[in-house]
């Protein structure tokens, strides 16, 4: 099987979202480039051809991030394992280590003042305002967020369910301010949104399902958002692993990006708490 091939019956068959679909398509065509003029097919590829790759990748005026770098080892990676099996993906450390430097929460004040601007009763107002209540509420990604169907909120249970990344669900708490907001929002704004029988929670002006370059408009950077949730949990006194669920991390170790977060608490409970602090 050529290289091309393989890319397309992986990007086809993988599984993959459409974003992931987006962002692995075009990295895998950049290493099926650099393959080519090398004189390499995607099952040349091993530990040491990985390595050469990544040099090049970090080289010259136009060398990529430490993150851009990880973020094509993930899609090779992934594409190796679909095409070869697992016994062929290189194990070896290539990516340049990244800073894990935790973009700035922003305070509640902050929140407050952000939802403030999206005070209203017009319709839009009001989508807007339980939008941004359930990013801040429930701690959900950008693609999480629009996803959502009007079956996934349970107010009688208090509870959202989230379609994550990787088909990996997983059931939220839905607070008292983002439920009052959504409630508001399908009592008086969705119904004049809609156009017919859809299922998305949030729709556009046009009534279709909302996407996530919307959203963007709406808050420069709504990710910020999900930090702030994560960060004010843990300062009130939540543990890294609740954390870990709630936000639906895989791992631990990404949860670990606010650690730094959960040592400021503990010193404060121990100067506060211990005779001897």
């Amino acid at each position: 099987m050529s290289t091309d091939a393989a890319i397309d019956r992986f990007l086809e068959h993988g599984g993959l979202s459409p974003a992931t679909r987006r962002s692995y398509g075009s990295d895998l065509r950049s290493l099926a480039a650099w393959l080519e003029r090398v004189g390499l097919d995607l099952d040349d590829v091993d530990t040491r051809v990985l390595a050469e790759y990544v040099g090049e990748l970090g080289r010259g005026p136009r060398r990529l991030a430490p993150a851009s770098i990880a973020r094509r080892l993930a899609a090779i990676r992934a594409c190796l394992r679909f095409t070869f099996g697992p016994a062929r993906v290189p194990d070896a450390a290539l990516a340049p280590r990244r800073s894990k430097r935790l973009p700035e929460a922003p305070k509640e004040t902050e929140i407050a003042s952000l939802l403030e601007l999206v005070e209203g009763d017009a319709p839009l107002a009001l989508r807007n305002r339980a939008l941004l209540e359930l990013l801040y509420s429930c701690g959900l990604r950008t693609a999480e967020a629009v996803g959502l169907d009007l079956g996934d909120v349970d107010f009688e249970r208090e509870t959202v369910h989230v379609h994550g990344k990787g088909g990996k669900d997983r059931v939220v708490p839905l607070g008292e301010e983002a439920a009052q907001g959504v409630a508001h929002y399908l009592r008086d704004g969705r119904p004049k949104l809609a156009r017919g029988a859809v299922d998305a929670l949030f729709v556009s002006a046009r009534g279709r399902r909302l996407d996530t370059s919307t959203l963007r408009r709406l808050v420069r950077n709504p990710h910020r958002l999900r930090h702030s949730f994560a960060t004010h949990l843990l300062e009130g006194g939540a543990d890294l692993r609740t954390i870990q669920e709630l936000l639906g991390h895989s791992s631990l170790s990404t949860t670990q990006i606010y650690s730094h977060v959960d040592a400021r608490r503990l010193r404060s409970v121990y100067d506060r708490s211990h005779p001897r602090s």
